[in-house]
């Protein structure tokens, strides 16, 4: 066997160890691992414990993030609308929406590496409380500046939020299953949307009712189930998990009032998923020079592009899809309205759950089923702009095309960031990377949000309302379809390093997990290559 300091670098090498980390071979866990359908039972027993509370607070943490925009048009015919209640312009509204996403994009990374110092758990649950919190202190907004003011408290406490649960993910998941795991969640920012267009109809009913009108309404209660799901999320959900009988430290000083989460995995599951997954039970402490190392990297730039397009394409939807039904068919009230904006995100669901699992079936070819999503996304958007004339339905069917369009690209976003990134950066890898993608292409958001529809006065004028808008959109999809391609030619050189990186640490007899292996295999059978030095090393 090589020396400890050979085994040690191969291990850095590959992201799977790192110099601290004690060197494993495949003798002392077993050559073969465990068969496929255990490993199998053992994902689905995280997923049981990880995706419905991941779900949850996403759910409503989406909820409080977009109600403002439904706000806008709630009981408008009663004077009682965001705008009438506030006295706001339609550019104090944008630059309210807007300010959010310049707080979200700027304490994004430091959230989301914090997270990778701490309990990942507690700052979870941190996240959703204080969401909570500021989401029913909107309930009080009186003017302007309270709206500005909320927006950016709502900003930076949810920061990181997004981007920690893909790294949460990737504590207990290969970069081969996550995409579909991810697209399980996102589900709940779907419904979420079209849940909240629904329920807003009975919020409007309760219009006046204890002096509050139907937004107020909106605000508090789920501002208050967000306070509450914070709260328990800290015995629900788990920390990071732990080697099999490594004795977990105590927690010291205000730590100590912390409730213990109880491990999903005891037993031989636990092992099985050490064996199975190893590079994370043996982090290696990062610096600055590390986080340097992903800033540095050329592929972090077209994943942001790619990143920028279809999210601010989907806030843009989100934010002013009742505005923009309202221009396609003036005489709909706003009951209407926010019914007819519930089945975008119904179709935006429906291909979440169709495509997303074809993203890890086919897991090397995600930049095409990213690619051919945002050619749907075109066609609708084309459609909302140009086809119709007087039918105002046609029109509306593009929002329906571009909801299913946008379903998987953010999914498949993350899930590609984490298999670019994990195996070259490890932990930090994925910390930064997924919250520098989600932090910096959310600069998207704030180009709709700011500076489109309700945002652009001169837009909103003459026959044809936001067309401009709706074309600036469509540029903006063009270019994640450019990026997407670029990423094409840049993941030659990634795929090809990240496995010589494993082949490396598997001939110095270091212990390779056994996903990692798999992966390894894959790409091997796909670019042709001999799997023989995947041999196990007796």
């Amino acid at each position: 066997m090589s020396s400890s300091r050979e085994q040690a670098a191969a291990m850095e090498l590959a992201g799977y160890g790192s110099k601290e980390a004690p060197v494993v071979d495949d003798r002392e866990l077993g050559s073969e691992g465990a068969d496929l359908a255990r490993i199998e039972r053992v994902y689905k027993k995280i997923d049981r414990r990880i995706i419905p509370p991941f779900w949850l607070l996403y759910f409503l943490c989406s909820a409080i993030r977009s109600n403002v925009g439904l706000a806008q048009t709630m009981n408008s015919a009663q004077g009682h609308d965001l705008s009438d209640v506030l006295n706001l312009t339609p550019k104090q509204v944008s630059t309210g929406l807007a300010l959010f996403y310049v707080c979200y994009v700027v304490f994004d990374c430091p959230s989301n590496l914090i997270m990778s110092k701490l309990s990942p758990h507690v700052w979870m649950s941190r996240i959703v409380l204080s969401v909570g919190i500021i989401g029913t202190c909107m309930t009080a907004m009186e003017a302007a500046w309270s709206l500005y003011l909320l927006r950016l408290l709502l900003g930076i406490v949810i920061a990181g939020m997004w981007p920690g649960m893909t790294y949460y993910l990737s504590l207990y998941y290969p970069p081969s299953r996550c995409a579909r795991r991810i697209g399980h969640y996102y589900t709940a920012a779907q419904l979420s949307a079209a849940v909240v267009g629904l329920v807003s109809a009975g919020f409007q009913k309760m219009d006046g009712l204890g002096g509050l009108v139907g937004f107020q309404w909106m605000f508090l209660i789920y501002g208050l189930l967000a306070v509450i799901l914070g709260i328990v999320l800290l015995w629900w959900l788990p920390d990071r998990p732990h080697p099999p009988g490594e004795k977990i430290e105590q927690h010291v000083g205000w730590r100590r009032l912390l409730p213990r989460s109880a491990p999903v995995l005891t037993g031989d599951d636990a092992r099985i998923h050490y064996e199975e997954l190893t590079r994370v039970y043996h982090r290696p402490a990062w610096g600055w020079k590390d986080l340097g190392r992903v800033l540095i990297d050329w592929r972090l730039w077209p994943l942001v592009i790619m990143y920028f397009g279809v999210v601010g394409v989907g806030i843009g939807v989100q934010s002013y899809g009742t505005v923009i039904i309202h221009a396609i068919n003036p005489s709909l009230s706003s009951i209407n309205l926010s019914l007819l904006f519930a089945p975008i995100w119904i179709m935006d669901l429906i291909a979440i759950l169709l495509i997303t699992p074809l993203s890890d079936r086919f897991h090397t070819h995600r930049h095409v089923i990213f690619s051919l999503s945002c050619l749907v996304i075109l066609a609708g958007l084309l459609t909302t702009t140009f086809a119709g004339g007087n039918d105002s339905w046609s029109r509306y069917g593009g929002l329906l095309i571009i909801g299913f369009g946008l379903g998987p690209t953010v999914p498949t976003i993350m899930a590609m960031s984490t298999s670019i990134f994990q195996p070259r950066h490890g932990e930090v890898g994925i910390a930064a990377a997924s919250a520098l993608v989600s932090g910096l292409g959310n600069l998207g958001s704030i180009l709709t949000t700011y500076a489109l529809y309700s945002g652009w006065p001169e837009d909103a004028k003459g026959p044809h309302k936001y067309r401009k808008s709706n074309l600036v959109m469509v540029g903006m999809v063009c270019a994640s379809i450019v990026a997407s391609g670029v990423m094409v030619v840049l993941l030659r050189w990634t795929r090809t390093e990240g496995a010589q990186a494993i082949e490396d640490a598997v001939e110095k007899d270091i212990m390779v997990d056994g996903a990692a292996k798999r992966e390894l295999r894959e790409l091997k059978a796909q670019q042709g290559f001999s799997l023989n030095r995947l041999k196990v090393h007796k």
